[in-house]
């Protein structure tokens, strides 16, 4: 090892560094950079052939649809994209000169490593560098076998089955991509790429052999293990730090042509345009998608999630039309509802006098005023939407079930079924902190990890401790809101109902204090959610960084895992206080209870809590798509639209493919994170509170006819080209969306059995002569409001809560929503017969329907296969061609070699048996 000083190093750079006092001023460094023995040669080898630079430097050829070097033969696989620093101001010279040193000594590893660089000047900026990766093919052979990409060996000689549809193929055609401009790829058996079996690999062409993605995903590979600096015994590598610390300005691979205009060069298969073309535009939003160039082209990760958020967005068409169905059923019957009708009647609902829902100051109110609400709540709440919640609970299963066998089918096609079982290398930055000792259970060698048990215990407490902390803070967030709910609805009752708003008169029919308050606290719980998601998404991620999980996939479950329990709180939290708090506890009016002593709990309207359930629902929904629309969207758009402007040049310049990219935006570290957040967070919406909103899969299907091609439009125009990654399944989301599924069965039956007024409606309408109102077998909803309401005497209210009358008027009764025995009973105020029958029947409800419903489950998730059966003989088949391709054609030679060189020997039985043993070992 030989130890090089700061001035030895810029003695190389002296040939490009003319000014002495700049030299002087750097020699003032004492810190010293240890350079291997092996990287020696390629440095010395540099500054011969093209003095101190370390890439060969070539000018722009002016083909601005080129994928190649300037030779036109060398396919770009990677672009990384620097700033010319040497012309800087001098007080900044010290770190200007680090990351000059790193970048050369990065770049002087990646060609110890066998890569291939060409650096070209920019043509908007002088000062910006371009330096084009090239991997060579003895290079991709060695990392193909490394990465175990698996590779084609025959073609599919299975016969497919036929398609069910091909009879409707006249109509289904038209949904389906153009096949003129993308056709079906040719189907083959494959397996892990082994360089020296290279013959036994179904070869074409070499140049086409390895597809563009798979190359950038090796190029990547080996950026992000280049050291660029060692320090004794430490050393620092990966092209992710020299990104965070301003050594390049950005690392991405190329997208092969622009977008809205097919390339000229006929060797570009112009994959881009054809997906806008057939994806991303607008015009095909009712296309399929064509999957299979999708993966391709982006790489498995990105073709997965496009796969679920088809195969999500199809079978909420199903669900959709069952929830607009019982939405229409509810419409229809809203006016002959029986309930809503004796609400309305001027001699029913309008002789009803309904106590104060606050104290002092708000005032007795009819029944009928509110006749408006009353008939919305029947659109939501009827026996459709019994029907419809146990539909959307076997709904979600069939989903799950289908989606596996879905999913199944993908990783055979994708070659991803054996991914998992492969040893996945450790992060970058897991490696790079690698200082302690520890044994293997495994292999039983010494490994170098991060920390030590203590110590990772204490990164994963610290990191539980503050994600607990910020739940409590959620939590804190909706105790707020719920005292602005108590204080608001106590401002509107008492000027609604003492007609103090004039301008508010004619809508008072319409506008309750309830609806008012519900629609301002769901506004304001929608803001304090977004506000709070930012705040909260930069902490998980601080989180998981400082626990530092080995792999790239434990990085993304345990960031998964964060977030996704901050989001699930943070969005259904209020959710779960209407449905399952609010107007539980609020006792009777002469009683009422008091929220920290101050503020009197609030009640639902006489029909239930489900209405103002379902405005919550709408606004968090509606106003989520909105906000999301606008950051996926416009966000990008109008960073583009600046950047071009600002970059813009004469328009005799040509601008080449590489600097077309690097004007677009960078796509995100966390890669699709974002996206099956949102989708599984309305996932949440569609399922666990369908009982109370049946549109919900409405809304979903729409905003997901919208999303699929606005995520393709994005990703496609406005971002540069996504690092392919090979994935596996959805991961960690898998099994969310599993618990969700089984959550959905119990919140959905609570909604009916507690929320809703369901069960009271059924109890009545089967109840015989035991409860007050009832002199017969009843069979009817006549009369049902009268013994829905108890009787309160206004005589028994305390000091506290007396509404002040100031019109003279004397009302000796009120009624109010409870079944409780009326004034004069020996057990005055306390709950009847009627009370426990319907408790009783919540609670029979509630397990009776959960036990049909997870019994119905678990016979569907027994009966659907995960893997279907043609997938597992190809699979079979696959593993066959394999072992006879690859080895025992190998067994075969070693065994006829072994006879050639001594003809006296014979290979007995017992021998080749043990050599087999010897080869697979």
């Amino acid at each position: 090892m030989k130890r090089m000083s700061e001035d030895d190093i810029l003695e190389m750079d002296s040939v490009s560094e003319t000014d002495e006092g700049a030299e002087a001023e750097v020699d003032m460094i004492d810190e010293e950079i240890v350079y291997p023995e092996e990287f020696l040669p390629t440095y010395h080898s540099i500054k011969e052939g093209a003095k101190v630079r370390i890439t060969q430097q070539a000018e722009f050829n002016d083909k601005p649809d080129s994928l190649f070097f300037n030779d036109g033969v060398r396919r770009i696989d990677f672009i990384l994209v620097y700033e010319d620093e040497d012309k800087k101001e001098f007080e900044k010279r010290h770190t200007f000169q680090r990351r000059k040193r790193r970048r050369e000594y990065f770049e002087a590893s990646l060609m110890k490593m066998g890569m291939e660089l060409e650096a070209t000047k920019s043509v908007v900026d002088e000062k910006r560098m371009f330096v084009k990766v090239h991997m060579p093919w003895d290079v991709l052979c060695t990392y193909a076998e490394v990465l175990h990409i698996k590779l084609p060996i025959q073609p599919n000689d299975l016969a497919s089955r036929p398609s069910p549809w091909r009879f409707f193929s006249c109509i289904t055609k038209h949904f389906y991509p153009n096949e003129e401009l993308i056709s079906k790829e040719t189907e083959y058996f494959t397996a892990p790429f082994e360089k020296d079996r290279l013959e036994y690999f179904y070869i074409k062409n070499p140049d086409n052999f390895f597809t563009p993605s798979m190359r950038s995903r090796m190029a990547y590979y080996i950026l992000s293990r280049a050291p660029y600096e060692v320090r004794g015994s430490h050393k620092k590598f990966g092209i992710t730090k020299l990104l965070d610390s301003g050594v390049y300005k950005a690392a991405y691979p190329l997208h092969d042509c622009r977008f809205n205009v097919k390339s000229k060069d006929q060797s570009c298969p112009s994959e881009r345009y054809l997906l806008y073309q057939e994806w991303a535009h607008p015009k095909s939003f009712y296309k399929l998608q064509p999957l299979d160039l999708i993966r391709k082209y982006y790489g498995e990760k990105i073709g997965i999630y496009f796969a679920w958020l088809g195969f999500y967005t199809v079978m909420l068409a199903v669900a959709a039309v069952v929830g607009l169905g019982c939405f229409i059923y509810g419409y229809k019957t809203q006016e002959t509802s029986t309930w809503s009708k004796e609400v309305c009647d001027p001699e029913i609902g309008g002789n009803i006098v309904m106590c104060p829902q606050c104290d002092r100051f708000c005032n007795y109110w009819r029944l009928n005023s509110t006749c408006e609400a009353s008939k919305k709540l029947c659109i939501f709440d009827n026996f459709g939407t019994l029907v419809f919640a146990v539909f959307m609970s076997v709904w979600v299963t069939l989903f799950l079930e289908f989606w596996k066998r879905y999913q199944a089918e993908l990783e055979y096609e994708w070659d991803t079924v054996e991914f998992l079982e492969q040893e996945e290398p450790p992060r970058p930055e897991y490696e790079a902190k690698c200082i302690y000792e520890r044994k293997n259970p495994v292999t039983g060698v010494k490994e170098k990890v991060p920390y030590t048990t203590c110590g990772r215990c204490v990164r994963v407490s610290l990191g539980s401790g503050t994600v607990l902390f910020w739940i409590f803070l959620i939590l804190a967030s909706i105790v707020a809101i719920t005292v602005y709910r108590l204080a608001v609805f106590f401002s509107f009752s008492t000027r609604f109902r003492n007609h103090e708003l004039k301008e508010l008169e004619p809508l008072k029919e319409y506008v309750t204090p309830q609806m008012a308050t519900a629609v301002t606290a769901s506004l304001i719980n929608f803001i304090v959610i977004m506000i709070l998601n930012m705040l909260y998404e930069r902490v998980a991620i601080w989180i998981t960084d400082f626990e530092l999980p080995r792999t790239k996939t434990d990085y993304e479950n345990s960031l998964t895992l964060k977030m996704f329990l901050f989001q699930f709180v943070n969005y259904y939290s209020s959710c779960f206080y209407i449905a399952f708090i609010k107007g539980k506890a609020v006792s009777y009016p002469g009683r009422p209870v008091y929220l920290l002593g101050k503020y009197r709990n609030e009640e639902c309207d006489p029909g239930g809590c489900l209405i103002e359930l379902t405005t919550q629902l709408s606004i968090i929904m509606g106003g989520k798509a909105i906000w999301n629309n606008i950051q996926e969207v416009l966000l990008p758009w109008v960073k583009n639209l600046i950047s071009r402007y600002c970059t813009r040049v004469a328009s005799e310049k040509v601008v080449p493919r590489w600097e077309q990219d690097y004007q677009l935006q960078p796509f995100s570290k966390l890669g699709l994170f974002y996206e099956y957040l949102e989708m599984v967070i309305q996932f949440g919406f569609v399922t666990l509170f369908v009982a109370s909103f049946p549109l919900a899969p409405v809304l979903a299907l729409v905003n997901n006819l919208f999303e699929i091609r606005v995520d393709a439009w994005k990703i496609t125009t406005q971002f540069r080209r996504v690092l392919p990654e090979k994935a596996q399944d959805i991961g960690a989301w898998q099994p969310i969306l599993q618990g969700i599924a089984i959550l959905a069965v119990a919140t959905n039956a609570m909604i009916i059995a507690f929320t809703s007024d369901m069960i009271p409606r059924l109890v009545y309408y089967w109840s015989f002569s035991v409860y007050p109102y009832h002199d017969h077998f009843n069979n009817t909803m006549e009369g049902y409001i009268n013994s829905s309401l108890s009787i309160f005497n206004t005589s028994d209210f305390s000091s506290r809560s007396k509404p002040i009358m100031d019109n003279g008027t004397t009302i000796t009764t009120c009624r109010y929503r409870d079944f409780r025995y009326p004034p004069g009973h020996p057990r005055q105020y306390e709950y009847n017969v009627y009370y426990w029958h319907v408790v009783a029947a919540k609670m029979a409800f509630i397990i009776v329907v959960e036990h049909i419903v997870y019994f119905t489950k678990f016979i569907l998730s027994y009966l659907i296969p995960d893997v279907p059966y043609t997938v597992k003989e190809q699979i079979k088949r696959e593993k066959y061609l394999t072992q006879v391709i690859l080895h025992e054609t190998n067994l075969k030679l070693v065994t006829k070699r072994l006879r050639t060189t001594d003809d006296d020997t014979t290979v007995t039985r017992v021998e080749k048996v043990e050599l087999e043993l010897e080869l697979d070992s």
